[in-house]
């Protein structure tokens, strides 16, 4: 019997507020630990929570960018549980009644991954384990979060990889987190089950806790769908659980069988009013929301002409999509303007987070003058491509670069001359090229480069070795 994968994701985003969700302490990553805390957020007796209210805004901007539906009347609950980096022994979070309900995210292939709901909650504290001891630090506890929940859509580990960048690249574009899950502000605990293929009843889940890491997710899906599969095959039955993963091992491990709802005895919080959320701040959030990823991908693709390939990677970092869309207010031509981001700007970026900041010395207008030079023939795209990473080491202007005789050319005498020494002094490439290897003439273009320093225009030069071979 073959069986499939049926995964769901929950998937915690601390939201980029300054402050707490029920309190003035900083939410700033880092610090000394325990210096980010104070009697609401450590949970000491009388101390009395206050709704941030910019967390309910950004929750609904959230809500709106995944097609949900917001409740414009809801309430906070008490999660209840006793562990150490929950000093009160509860969470206030969202039990019945979220703020967000019904909406999808669509991968680029175009199916939809269902979203249930989205709440908001806020955060525990972090224990550390080190020299046989458990230290705990509560900064981060109270810090807001958003935990998206989706349907479980999702059948493969490439999806769950589609799916989680989909959604970072959102909650990141309408600047709602950083979503940098190396830190831990995005996490995703991840449902996997299996079922025979063709049938539509659900297994039993497993839940994978605190995945940081797309390839780690990737990987405990791939080896929690073999294991359960075996366990199937040799006639056992899978139990609920919560796992973690081992990065080292590459395997999944038992932390606790799993709780039910009920287990966490969940009641209205009797601390805080219910929110009500005035139609204005819906409309005005709506508002805020910027053109999408996928769908400024499908743009890029389809009004201005760019590749796929390429305009996914220009839309993956929404600096890098503004970067480019004021280039090409500028002058521009889309695509080529693309093409070099993509080709010599990212080259000089070593990691995502430098793309995300995308912190560089030339200006979009600086390119657009630059792109409008090669598409008029003033310049060849060598010398440009040149130039321009010359101007990113450099952060001086193009004129330090590009002189009036770079932007002669080479005439069609010189080219013509060049070209036939080309082929005289390559016979073994002219050979080869007239036998079928077409890469041979690779060799032709270089000599044509060299001779000329990179200021011979390839196309032409192409047009010439051919007709003279």
């Amino acid at each position: 019997m073959k069986y499939e994968l049926v995964s769901g994701f929950e998937t915690h985003v601390e939201l980029a507020t300054s402050t707490k969700i029920f309190c003035g302490c900083t939410t700033a990553f880092g610090g000394a630990p325990n210096t980010h805390c104070c009697p609401v957020c450590t949970g000491q007796p009388g101390a009395l929570p206050v709704l941030n209210k910019k967390v309910v805004d950004f929750a609904v901007r959230a809500g709106l960018a995944l097609h949900c539906k917001i409740n414009t009347v809801t309430h906070l609950d008490r999660k209840n549980y006793c562990y150490p980096d929950l000093p009160k022994a509860y969470q206030i979070s969202q039990y019945d009644k979220p703020l967000c309900e019904g909406g999808y995210v669509e991968l680029p292939g175009g199916k939809k991954i269902g979203i249930t709901r989205i709440h908001i909650e806020e955060d525990a504290g972090k224990l550390v384990h080190e020299r046989g001891f458990t230290f705990i630090d509560y900064n981060r506890g109270g810090v807001p979060l958003i935990e998206i929940v989706s349907e479980p859509d999702i059948s493969s580990p490439t999806e769950a990889r589609e799916y989680v960048e989909q959604l970072r690249q959102i909650m990141r574009y309408i600047g709602v987190s950083d979503c940098k899950m190396q830190e831990g502000s995005m996490r995703c605990d991840v449902n996997v089950s299996v079922r025979p293929e063709g049938s539509t009843a659900l297994g039993t889940r497993t839940e994978i806790k605190n995945m940081n890491s797309l390839n780690f997710i990737e990987r405990a899906m791939e080896y929690e769908f073999a294991r359960q599969v075996d366990v199937l095959k040799d006639g056992g039955e899978i139990e609920q659980a919560t796992l973690r993963f081992d990065e080292k091992t590459g395997e999944t491990y038992v932390m606790r069988t799993k709780e039910d709802a009920q287990d966490y005895r969940y009641f209205p919080e009797p601390d805080i009013f219910d929110i009500i959320i005035p139609d204005e701040v819906v409309a005005r959030e709506k508002e805020a929301l910027p053109e999408l990823p996928l769908e400024k991908t499908t743009r890029y693709i389809n009004v201005l002409g760019i590749s796929p390939s390429v305009a996914a990677l220009i839309t993956k970092h929404r600096k890098v999509a503004d970067y480019f869309e004021k280039a090409v207010k500028a002058g521009a031509a889309a695509s080529r303007a693309a093409n070099f981001i993509v080709g010599v700007v990212y080259s000089t970026l070593s990691t995502e987070e430098e793309k995300d900041e995308l912190s560089i010395k030339v200006s979009p207008e600086e390119l657009a003058e630059l792109v409008r030079l090669t598409e008029s023939g003033a310049v060849n795209v060598t010398v440009a491509q040149s130039a321009l990473s010359k101007m990113l080491a450099s952060g001086l202007p193009l004129s330090e670069y590009i002189a009036a005789e770079d932007m002669k050319g080479v005439d069609d005498g010189e080219l013509e001359r060049i070209c036939a020494e080309a082929v005289k002094n390559n016979p073994r490439a002219v050979a080869d090229f007239k036998a079928g290897k077409e890469k041979a003439i690779s060799a032709l273009y270089g000599y044509v480069k060299r001779a000329t320093q990179g200021k011979a225009d390839i196309k032409k030069a192409d047009a010439v070795i051919k007709r003279l071979i």
